[in-house]
């Protein structure tokens, strides 16, 4: 289980309301100097990105970080699949994972841990409509406890 304690720079919101995330992992990527720049200035989105496995490699997918504006030839292109960098042993857990049906490997969050880039990736199982339904009722009922919590206490 991976826990962030550094500087978030992406949250995808999104997976949590799509998805039941079963297992986390904390990864490593493979970037460019231009690229790390722009992640400092937190341009970076992963509301779309995927992760894939080729070859016992890892790799992420349609995740976007904006070129540095005071960057020249060095800029690589916003949406380059970019390498994830785990264990072997991770990749043959993540792999095996992958092959039960409607179990699916998606980014989380990417965020500094000291001065190197982390991407905290899920084990991901989608949820069904109802399943959302649920959850927003959930919510909804949260919300409004924590609503007559605070006008009780305010009297």
């Amino acid at each position: 289980m991976a826990k962030t304690n550094g500087k978030l720079i992406a949250n995808n919101k999104k997976a949590y309301h799509d998805y039941f995330i079963l297992d986390t992992y904390e990864t490593g990527i493979a970037l460019h100097g231009t690229e790390v720049k722009s992640l400092r200035m937190g341009k970076c989105s992963i509301k779309e990105s995927f992760v894939r496995i080729e070859n016992g490699e890892v790799f992420i997918c349609g995740m976007h970080i904006s070129p540095y504006e005071k960057g020249n030839i060095f800029n690589k292109d916003p949406l380059r699949v970019r390498k994830l960098l785990l264990h072997k042993s991770e990749i043959n857990k993540l792999l095996g994972k992958m092959k039960e049906k409607g179990i699916a490997v998606i980014p989380l969050k990417v965020y500094f841990k000291g001065s190197l880039v982390k991407v905290e990736i899920g084990l991901a199982k989608g949820k069904k409509l109802y399943d959302k339904r649920q959850d927003i009722a959930k919510k909804d009922q949260k919300r409004e406890a924590q609503r007559e919590f605070k006008v009780r206490n305010l009297e």
